[in-house]
């Protein structure tokens, strides 16, 4: 799994991380030091607010530990950014209960249906029965997608008609799941309608229907983010999270990117878990997010 993770941060380790490392090679702590850094954590696109955080964390221990070489910050920034990366809560996919409703969230594009095959196709290995409910029914091929997906992780697929009422689907993809004797059942849901107001109003229904028909489901609401979309991301993260209580981010295409730093924009300016990793196209590409092998991985 760290060779998977690793391998997928190349870009983000060659292009910008690998230079921080360079301004941090040698030479004492000087106002360019503190200046270049800034500029490259942004260009990574850890935030300008998280990098204006770690800055002044930086300099805090800089004077509280008498630090003066710029190699000395190094270690001191791998510190910081893995404290930004909080310990999440108990994930509660990996519970044992009679039905695991999960539903997984995210604009069109993001990589939403490919990450939906990864992990179906990733619990199955574990053993789990698993199912999944096509309940982005606004977007006329999104049905097919998901169709096609589920063939190839060899999960049943239910499904509704193209424009139906995705409440509806989720609710029969609850009802199969449970008459068949399957012990995870996850849900697309639709990714663009014509307004924000109307995609969130579609998506709280879907929610609705879960909470009324399973104890305490969706156990989990998983966003999909395209790494490569930055900044851009965040913002429409902070809409999902305000309708249908995101519980954590499946962070797709950081292999095609050198942005990997906006995982520690999701920790800290949304306070969402990152769960799991996309590490290329194929179904077993999906690597579950580990802090300590990220952060080592961006500067290894």
């Amino acid at each position: 799994m760290f060779k998977n993770l690793r391998d997928s941060l190349s870009r983000t380790r060659q292009s910008v991380f690998g230079q921080i490392a360079g301004v941090l090679g040698a030479g004492d702590i000087t106002d360019e030091t503190w200046e270049d850094l800034e500029a490259l954590l942004i260009q990574a696109d850890v935030g300008v607010p998280t990098t204006m955080f770690l800055v002044d964390q930086l300099r805090g221990r800089v004077a509280s530990e008498g630090l003066y070489r710029a190699d000395q910050l190094t270690s001191a920034l791998k510190e910081e950014l893995r404290a930004i990366l909080v310990e999440p809560g108990v994930f509660k996919l990996e519970e044992e209960r009679l039905l695991t409703v999960v539903m997984i969230v995210g604009v069109n594009g993001s990589g939403k249906t490919t990450s939906i095959g990864k992990l179906a196709t990733y619990y199955k290995d574990k053993g789990r029965k698993v199912m999944l409910a096509a309940a982005d029914t606004f977007r006329a091929a999104a049905i097919e997608q998901l169709q096609i997906w589920g063939d190839r992780a060899n999960v049943p697929v239910i499904a509704g008609q193209p424009g139906g009422d995705p409440g509806a689907t989720a609710y029969d993809g609850i009802r199969a799941a449970r008459a068949r004797g399957y012990d995870m059942l996850i849900i697309d849901t639709a990714g663009r309608l014509h307004t924000k107001y109307n995609l969130m109003r579609e998506l709280e229904k879907v929610y609705s229907v879960c909470q009324k028909s399973v104890h305490q489901a969706p156990h989990e609401v998983l966003l999909v983010l395209d790494a490569p979309t930055g900044q851009n991301a965040l913002v429409q993260a902070q809409k999902f999270k305000e309708s249908v209580h995101v519980t954590g981010v499946m962070l797709t295409k950081l292999d095609s990117t050198a942005k990997g730093g906006m995982v520690f924009a999701i920790y800290r300016e949304l306070g969402l878990p990152v769960r799991f990793v996309g590490t290329g196209e194929k179904l077993g590409d999906l690597a579950v997010f580990d802090a300590d092998l990220f952060v080592e991985a961006l500067f290894e």
